[in-house]
C-alpha cells in the first residue's frame, strides 16, 4: 500500500483536483451542479475556507482554496463535500464488491490531488490552469464561456 504524504500548512493555499470514479462519458457533476454547490456551501459554512478559483467539469473539478490561520484540515472538507454530494443522489451507480463491503458509494475516486501553493507565480499559474481547463478539454473556446467556473467573479474581484 502506498504511503501518501501530504503537506499540511495551517492557513495555507492549495490547488486541488478531485475526480469522479467513472470519468469516461460521465457528466454527473454538471448535471447535478446545484447539489455540488449546496454541498460546498454547507461544508464551507461549517469549516470555513476561501475560494480563489473553482471550475467544475463534467467528471472532475479543480480549485484553489485558502484555509484559515491555524487550520489545515483539507481532507475533512473533501470527505464532507464528497459525502454531502453523494448522499443527495439516488444510489444507481455501479459499485465494486469492495465498495459494497465497505458501505461506500461508487461516485468519487477515493483520493484527491493537492498542491500547496508556494508563491505568487505558483498561485497565478494554478488560477489560470483552473480557469483554462474547460478550454483544454475542448468544452469551450473561451474560458469565459464555461458557466461552471469562477472566472467572471475572479476577474471582477480577484478573489471569491
Amino acid at each position: 500500500m502506498p504511503n501518501y504524504r501530504r503537506l499540511y500548512v495551517e492557513g495555507g493555499t492549495y490547488f486541488f483536483t478531485v475526480n469522479l470514479l467513472e470519468r469516461h462519458g460521465n457528466d454527473l457533476l454538471i448535471r447535478h451542479i446545484d447539489v455540488l454547490r449546496a454541498a460546498v456551501r454547507k461544508v464551507k459554512k461549517a469549516h470555513p475556507f476561501t475560494i480563489h478559483a473553482f471550475v467544475v467539469l463534467p467528471e472532475h473539478l479543480h480549485c484553489v482554496l485558502e484555509f484559515p490561520e491555524g487550520d489545515s484540515d483539507f481532507p475533512l472538507r473533501w470527505r464532507l463535500i464528497k459525502s454531502e454530494f453523494s448522499k443527495s443522489l439516488p444510489s444507481t451507480e455501479r459499485r465494486s464488491a469492495i465498495r459494497i463491503k465497505r458501505g461506500e458509494r461508487g461516485i468519487w475516486q477515493r483520493r484527491f490531488w493537492e498542491h500547496q501553493i508556494r508563491d505568487d507565480d505558483d498561485y497565478r499559474y494554478h488560477i489560470q490552469y483552473t480557469h483554462y481547463n474547460p478550454v483544454k478539454h475542448g468544452l469551450v473556446n473561451n474560458p469565459f464561456d464555461w458557466q461552471y467556473s469562477t472566472i467572471d467573479r475572479y476577474t471582477q474581484n480577484e478573489q471569491v
